[in-house]
């Protein structure tokens, strides 16, 4: 089970950091000049390709949670037992995360098809959000508040 978990971890880890490098390109494009084609170009083929690794990545990290968490199950404070609050909320970050990986996609497919994008500022915002589910991820797994 250990080497399930390291490589949950690895994965998990490698996804996040497509993730927090995924909307920095979109910072990158959003500030991308009008007449300035191949640097656009440029930049939305790295983002297709990081999106595409990353989406990549998250499938067998997502698999091995699965995994762990039914090797689990009838362990105090996991699966089914009291005391698995912690693991609810980990999970709730979770399926934010692969929200977040959706928004991404769409986020792409906007600048694909050369419609409305947001500011570079916005983008930049935007670019922390995986920073705060990953801290919550790790914290509820540490310290397994409640």
């Amino acid at each position: 089970m250990l080497w399930v978990k390291t490589f949950h971890i690895v994965l998990v880890a490698s996804w996040f950091a497509g993730l927090f490098y995924l909307p920095r390109i979109f910072v990158n494009l959003a500030m991308v000049p009008p007449e300035s084609t191949a640097e656009h170009d440029r930049l939305l083929t790295m983002a297709a390709k990081l999106h595409r690794f990353t989406a990549l990545l998250a499938w067998p990290a997502l698999g091995l949670g699965v995994w762990l968490w039914l090797a689990y199950w009838d362990i105090p404070g996991y699966g089914r037992s009291p005391g698995n609050g912690w693991l609810h909320a980990k999970l709730a970050v979770v399926v934010l995360a692969v929200g977040y990986q959706h928004a991404c996609a769409a986020i792409l497919r906007r600048f694909r098809q050369g419609g409305p994008v947001r500011s570079h500022v916005w983008y930049r915002w935007f670019n922390e959000v995986p920073v705060l589910l990953m801290l919550a991820a790790v914290a509820l797994v540490v310290v397994k508040p409640f």
